[in-house]
């Protein structure tokens, strides 16, 4: 399963990580225009999910620093998350 997974990631990366950037943009450019009124926890996980999608693009091309930076915004994610979501004060 994981190998039919990493083969699709694979043939499709360049979209994937388009997707994946446009989704960075998008859930920052939100906190942005909305300020305070901003549904915290959806552009944690959105900031989340595409930093999974970005890890696992770049842990493909074997790119340890573009792995480090994604895997670090995945920890930036769940802390984000845990926030928004009041589990961590």
């Amino acid at each position: 399963m994981l190998a039919k997974l990493n083969h699709f990631v694979h043939a499709h990366i360049q979209k994937l990580e388009l997707i994946g950037v446009l989704m960075r943009i998008a859930s920052f450019s939100l906190v942005s225009w909305m300020g305070p009124q901003t549904p915290f926890m959806l552009v944690w996980a959105i900031n989340t999910m595409d930093a999974i999608l970005l890890t696992w693009c770049a842990r493909l091309k074997k790119d340890f620093a573009y792995t480090l930076l994604n895997a670090f915004w995945i920890a930036v994610g769940i802390v984000g998350m845990a926030r928004a979501g009041a589990w961590l004060h």
